[in-house]
């Protein structure tokens, strides 16, 4: 059984940013663990967005696709302008006294064992994984409105726009790991780990966050935030049959169909004041992978 990567156009690349200056600090409806949780993923964003063009650039002379290599400056320059604005996103956390500065330096700290212990083709294999995770959750983001219900606009708008490009390319390394020639094996090997990695320091966050907060012994905030993210609106458990999917030897991130959820959000982009487009200024991590 194959790989079957549909053809599609490259991701669009969307120069958006954020205003954040009167965002509050429970901006997602006063809920403080909810807030919290979503500001936990997005330490990871910076670092983890670095280490995702990397690893996919380090291959690019190695692509012989025309359309996939343009797939592949897509793919960077989307998360190049990802990563600069959960900068940030982060800089407006630190600035609330939350301890991001130390949190992202643990996260480059792991990223650069991986890259110092690792093989690049290792690398790859976890960029495939974590860009199967945020695609997965970031589908949540875009398919149910309550997901973000009663979040401050801008913070609302960032989120969705972030989920609808991880979804638009959420196939790009996954093609590439292909391209090289990665294993099946190497690539269910790496999942595992990355999963029990990745989801250690999720919890790690959210713990640091909730003491800092000073609610980490509250049984109404833990519950709260279960609640949302198992129960209603996430429905976190309905994603173990997507995630096992990848396990398949002939799976591809396409099978998990967004188009739909892709065209919903693009034809009401334009008129969302939330985010402006800057197409003047350009900045170091908006060049692609060249």
């Amino acid at each position: 059984m194959t790989n079957l990567a549909p053809r599609r156009e490259p991701p669009e690349v969307r120069d958006l940013r954020f205003d954040l200056s009167d965002v509050p600090r429970y901006w997602h409806g006063g809920r403080r663990a909810v807030s919290l949780f979503f500001d936990n993923l997005s330490v990871f964003f910076p670092a983890g967005e670095r280490f995702f063009m990397a690893s996919v650039k380090a291959f690019r002379n190695q692509v012989k696709d025309e359309q996939l290599r343009r797939e592949m400056d897509a793919f960077c320059a989307q998360e190049g302008h990802h990563s600069r604005e959960h900068v940030r996103y982060n800089k407006m956390l630190a600035d609330n006294g939350y301890p991001v500065v130390a949190m992202e330096q643990r996260v480059e700290r792991l990223l650069r064992r991986v890259t110092k212990h690792t093989s690049r083709q290792w690398q790859l294999a976890v960029t495939c994984a974590l860009e199967h995770f945020t695609a997965l959750l970031a589908s949540l983001v875009l398919k149910d409105p309550r997901i973000m219900e009663g979040a401050h606009p801008k913070m609302a708008e960032l989120w969705r726009w972030h989920a609808a490009e991880e979804n638009e390319h959420k196939a790009v390394a996954f093609d590439v790991y292909l391209a090289i020639g990665g294993s099946w094996l190497t690539r269910c090997l790496v999942m595992v780990l990355t999963t029990v990695t990745f989801w250690a320091r999720v919890f790690g966050h959210q713990v640091r966050l909730m003491y800092a907060e000073k609610i980490l012994f509250s049984v109404r905030e833990w519950f709260d935030l279960a609640r949302f993210l198992f129960l209603e609106p996430g429905r976190l458990p309905g994603l173990l049959g997507p995630y096992l999917s990848y396990y398949r030897p002939g799976f591809h991130p396409w099978e998990h169909d967004t188009y739909a959820l892709l065209e919903q959000w693009k034809a009401g982009l334009g008129s969302r004041p939330a985010a402006q487009r800057d197409d003047g200024e350009k900045s170091a991590l908006d060049t692609g992978c060249t």
